[in-house]
């Protein structure tokens, strides 16, 4: 089974698809066999990025029944032992993936034979995109310093952890008053709080079991596009407010200094870590590559429930 890495953000112009192409193109340079999986269905651009052109094929040949194996439709890259598995092909109707394709895909991702997969997300906070990022108990959080950017990332955060804990309460026999406040899909502000509160008054040892098991999942923070201007504690102080407020252990990976090399990059196609590597900014992509070398699984991480 793969590590599998899921990174989004919920706001769009990050450089998702940029982190996922270096991240991944740093762990093939380590030597392990990495797997990148378009997964901003209906606005891919991640070929791009990585300076290829368009794929015939990928998540449309595996969603059409056309391939049965989701690695066939894997192309290989400029970098050796980088794949990409692009969704440029598919419909646009894509973006509203029905509940069977997103479960049928998910589990195959699981399956790939990679050491290691990325998940490039698009913006937003879509139950798809919720569920890909759910894909692994470990994910990556991509912001830039502006406040309009750290607002959506914490926005994607609330709504990824919501999502987990009503999933967890579904899938698992608490008290009706629990599943029926998870259940409720008339409009409202329900909160990861609201949840335990009243797991904790109705069913304290399921409460209990909650918050374990929401413990599981991992959270890592890249910062990117970072100027001097900026809080150069901004990181650790975003981290440190997560961890105050979740469950689930949240950890700064590092920042990406702003380079105009980046644009140069895309619009010569050429993928950036291999074209500019001495640079400061993909010295810091390799570095924050060897922490999540350093991040294996603990045991009992996996997409369990209690």
């Amino acid at each position: 089974m793969p590590t599998i890495h899921s990174i989004g953000g919920g706001k769009g112009g990050v450089g998702k698809s940029f982190i996922a192409a270096c991240l991944g193109a740093s762990l093939a340079d380590s030597g392990k066999s990495v797997a990148l999986v378009d997964l901003d269905l209906g606005a891919s651009n991640l070929h791009t990025v990585l300076g290829l052109p368009a794929p015939d094929g990928g998540l449309n040949r595996f969603l059409d029944k056309t391939e049965s194996q989701l690695e066939r439709v894997a192309v290989g890259t400029h970098v050796d032992r980088l794949f990409l598995i692009s969704s440029n092909n598919c419909s646009m109707e894509i973006a509203n993936l029905f509940h069977a394709q997103k479960i049928k895909l998910i589990n195959a991702i699981r399956r790939l034979p990679f050491d290691y997969v990325l998940l490039d997300l698009g913006a937003g906070t879509h139950f798809n995109t919720l569920d890909f990022f759910l894909a692994s108990p470990q994910g990556i959080f991509v912001c830039t310093p502006e406040p309009t950017s750290i607002e959506n990332a914490f926005r994607f955060i609330k709504a990824v952890y919501l999502r987990r804990l009503k999933q967890i309460v579904k899938a698992n026999n608490f008290d009706r008053r629990v599943k029926a406040m998870v259940s409720d899909k008339r409009p409202n502000r329900l909160k990861a709080n609201d949840i335990f509160d009243l797991a904790a008054r109705t069913d304290p040892v399921n409460a209990a079991k909650l918050k374990t098991a929401i413990g599981r999942l991992r959270f890592n923070l890249i910062l990117n596009q970072f100027r001097r201007s900026a809080n150069s504690a901004l990181g650790d102080n975003i981290t440190a407010v997560c961890n105050r407020h979740f469950y689930s252990p949240f950890e700064f990976l590092g920042r990406v200094d702003f380079d105009e090399g980046v644009i140069d990059a895309i619009y010569t196609r050429k993928p950036y870590i291999e074209n500019f590597p001495d640079t400061p900014t993909a010295t810091q992509l390799k570095q924050i590559g060897s922490r999540l070398l350093g991040q294996p699984l603990r045991p009992g991480d996996t997409d369990r429930d209690i």
